[in-house]
């Protein structure tokens, strides 16, 4: 599992306006997008493009387009929703899939509630975003769930983490081709699985209390 934590001064400002308990929903939410396109950018780096002849202006020549099968982006339901519109702005041609997650408050394990998925995900790279690599227990469920229907590689899109999920998530990726991008790897979780200092319930703050 390969980790990368994105160092920038503005992804660092962003997050720290993020942080703020202040901050309004619809704030919080212009930004999480900024942000994910910011990320996006470093997750996307390994993507599978193909020669392709072209003629501009001036002569003929040789660049890349992205290659088929396309690219799979796969929020994780609720949260991962702030994200995808940040996501599809820097690869529009991907397809989108969805999970649905919620994670039991007392064992902190996560449960499948709603997915549409293709089938078969042979050969194809996947992109899954949800805001907080807190346990793990969601996101390591979701790549699992993602290998068993043939992606070849997952890269999972994060604002935060805490040390504890990346540790689990690795134990548990052993072996599979894994990347992992992340705004900030935070200090630690606390008592009720919460990274600190964190940001709170990010679908809270992106959509409020339900």
């Amino acid at each position: 599992m390969r980790v990368h934590v994105a160092d920038h001064p503005l992804i660092t400002h962003k997050l720290t306006v993020l942080r703020d308990k202040t901050t309004p929903s619809p704030v919080f939410r212009a930004l999480t997008e900024e942000l994910v396109t910011l990320l996006a950018y470093e997750a996307t780096r390994g993507v599978t493009v193909e020669e392709i002849t072209i003629q501009t202006p001036v002569t003929e020549t040789v660049g890349v387009k992205i290659s088929e099968p396309r690219p799979l982006v796969v929020p994780i339901l609720r949260a991962g929703l702030g994200m995808l519109e940040g996501m599809v702005k820097l690869l529009p041609t991907a397809e989108v899939g969805f999970l649905g997650m919620v994670r039991n408050e007392e064992t902190l394990e996560p449960t499948t509630y709603a997915e549409r998925l293709p089938d078969d995900l042979s050969d194809r790279q996947c992109f899954v975003l949800d805001p907080m690599l807190a346990t793990g227990g969601s996101l390591a469920a979701a790549i699992d769930f993602l290998f068993k229907r043939g992606a070849m590689h997952v890269t999972a899109i994060c604002l935060l983490a805490a040390p504890e999920g990346l540790e689990r998530l690795e134990a548990e990726t052993a072996g599979k081709d894994v990347t992992i991008v992340l705004g900030a790897l935070d200090e630690k979780l606390d008592e009720n699985g919460y990274i600190v200092p964190g940001l709170g319930d990010a679908g809270d703050r992106l959509y409020g209390v339900v």
